[in-house]
C-alpha cells in the first residue's frame, strides 16, 4: 500500500496533524535534557537536574492514564487544547524562573510533564480517524516516522541552545511550540468516536482487556532504556570514547525511522501477536550481540538494526490495540500505553544503576534481555489467552465516517460493527 493513498484522500489533514504533533511533541523530547542544562550550573547541578527529569517523567506516567480515560473521544479538542496550554505554562515558568527553589521546580516540571501526556493518545487516535480505513497501517507508520525524526532532533536543538545561547531558552522554545499547537487543534476534527460509544469514558475493564499490549509495550522500551543508558559505560570498559554513544544512539533512531517507513510500504505475514514477538526477540538478539561482542563496528550495526526491528514492534502494538478496543476507548488505550512504556522505560533506568554495581555493563545489558524476553512471551501468552477466550479472529474496528456536531466544523463517527 502506497504512502500516497493517505494523503491523497485525507487532503490537508494530515500535513497539519503533522505540524501540530511536531508542536506537541518536541517539547516532550526536549524536557529531560533540558531540565539537566537548566540546572546544571548550580551546587550539585547534576544530580539535581537528573530529579528534575525523573520527576518530569513521573508526571508524564501519572497524567497519561488520568487524564487519558477521562477524556470524551467525541469531544476531545477542549481536553487536548486545555492539556498542552497547561503544560506550555509549565515550560514557559521553568524558563522564566530558571532560579527558582527546587521544590517548585520540582512542581513545574511536573507539571510540563502531567498536563499534555493524554495529547499523544489523543493525537494518534485522531490521526487514524483522519486516514482512511485502507491506510492506517501507513498512518501510524507516519507517525512514528515523524516522532523518531522528533526525537533524533530534539537533544542536539536542547544542547545547542542551551550551551551557546542561554541555560533557559530551550524551555522556552518548548513552551512556545506547545503553545502553538493549541490553534492548530481548530483546525482538525473535533473528535473521532462513533455511536453509542461517543459521549461514554471507557472503564477499566474495557481498558483492561488490552494488559497483553501494555506487557509488550513494556517490553521493548525497557530494553531500549538499558542499552541506551548502559551503552556509554560498555563503551568506556571496552576501550572506545564515552562520546561514541550519541552517534551510536542517532544510528538506532535513523534505524527506527527507516523500520517504520519500510513497515507501512506492505502488509506483512502472520497475525499482529506474533509479528510483534518476533520483532521483540530480533531487537532483544541485536542488543544481546551489542553486548557480547567487542568491536566497534558490530556495535554500530547491530544498534541500527534494532532500531529498524524496533520501529517494527512499536507499530504492532499500536495496531494490536486498535484490534482489541472499541473506538471510544482508543485514545485511553494508548495513554495507558504510553504510562505503561514510560514506567517499564523508568524501571530499566533504576534497575541499570543497580545493576552496574554488582555485574560487568555487557552483564547488565544481558539481564535486561532476560527481562525483556520474558515479558515479550508474557505478553504473546496473555493475547493468545484472552484471543481464545472471546473466541475472536481479531479484525480491525469499522471505518470512521465524518460527521457534524455542535460547535465544531466536523468530527467522526463508525458506521456498525461487522457481523
Amino acid at each position: 500500500m502506497s504512502y500516497r493513498l493517505l494523503f491523497r484522500e485525507s487532503g490537508t489533514s494530515v500535513p497539519t496533524w503533522a505540524l501540530v504533533a511536531v508542536g506537541a511533541r518536541m517539547p516532550v523530547a526536549m524536557a529531560p535534557l533540558a531540565l539537566v542544562l537548566l540546572v546544571r550550573e548550580r551546587p550539585g547541578g547534576y544530580t539535581l537536574g537528573a530529579v528534575l527529569a525523573a520527576v518530569y517523567v513521573v508526571g508524564e506516567i501519572v497524567g497519561a492514564p488520568l487524564l487519558g480515560t477521562r477524556m470524551r473521544a467525541d469531544r476531545a479538542r477542549p481536553q487536548l487544547a486545555a492539556g498542552l496550554a497547561v503544560g506550555a505554562c509549565g515550560f514557559g515558568a521553568l524558563g522564566v524562573l530558571p532560579g527558582a527553589p527546587p521544590v517548585l521546580l520540582g512542581v513545574f516540571a511536573f507539571v510540563a510533564g502531567a498536563a499534555p501526556a493524554a495529547a499523544p493518545g489523543g493525537l494518534r487516535a485522531l490521526l487514524t480517524a483522519l486516514a482512511p480505513e485502507r491506510a492506517v497501517q501507513q498512518a501510524m507508520s507516519f507517525e512514528s516516522m515523524l516522532t523518531f525524526g522528533v526525537w533524533a532532533l530534539a537533544p542536539a536543538a536542547t544542547a545547542w541552545l542551551a550551551l551557546s545561547v542561554a541555560p533557559w531558552v530551550p524551555l522556552l522554545l518548548a513552551c512556545g511550540l506547545m503553545a502553538l499547537s493549541v490553534p492548530g487543534l481548530w483546525l482538525l476534527p473535533a473528535g473521532w468516536a462513533a455511536g453509542g460509544d461517543a459521549g461514554r469514558r471507557p472503564g477499566v475493564r474495557v481498558l483492561m482487556r488490552a494488559w497483553p499490549v501494555y506487557v509488550t509495550g513494556a517490553a521493548s522500551l525497557s530494553l531500549l532504556a538499558m542499552a541506551e543508558l548502559i551503552l556509554p559505560a560498555l563503551l568506556e570498559q571496552r576501550g572506545f570514547g564515552v562520546g561514541l554513544a550519541g552517534p551510536l544512539l542517532a544510528g538506532f533512531s535513523v534505524g527506527s525511522a527507516v523500520g517504520a517507513f519500510v513497515y507501512g510500504l506492505r502488509a506483512w505475514p502472520g497475525r499482529l501477536p506474533t509479528q510483534g514477538l518476533v520483532l521483540v526477540l530480533g531487537v532483544s538478539g541485536c542488543v544481546a550481540g551489542v553486548a557480547l561482542v567487542p568491536w566497534a563496528g558490530v556495535i554500530a550495526v547491530g544498534l541500527v538494526v534494532a532500531g529498524v526491528l524496533q520501529a517494527g514492534a512499536m507499530l504492532t502494538r499500536n495496531l494490536m490495540l486498535r484490534e482489541v478496543l472499541p473506538p471510544g476507548a482508543l485514545a485511553a488505550g494508548y495513554s495507558v500505553m504510553y504510562a505503561a512504556v514510560g514506567a517499564g522505560y523508568a524501571g530499566s533506568g533504576s534497575l541499570a544503576g543497580v545493576l552496574l554495581r554488582v555485574v560487568s555493563p555487557g552483564g547488565a545489558v544481558l539481564s535486561g534481555v532476560g527481562v525483556t524476553v520474558v515479558l515479550g512471551v508474557v505478553g504473546f501468552w496473555g493475547e493468545r489467552r484472552s484471543r481464545g477466550a472471546a473466541g475472536i479472529d481479531g479484525e480491525f474496528p469499522a471505518p470512521l465516517k465524518p460527521v457534524v456536531t455542535r460547535g465544531s466544523r466536523r468530527g467522526w463517527s463508525r458506521s456498525s460493527p461487522r457481523p
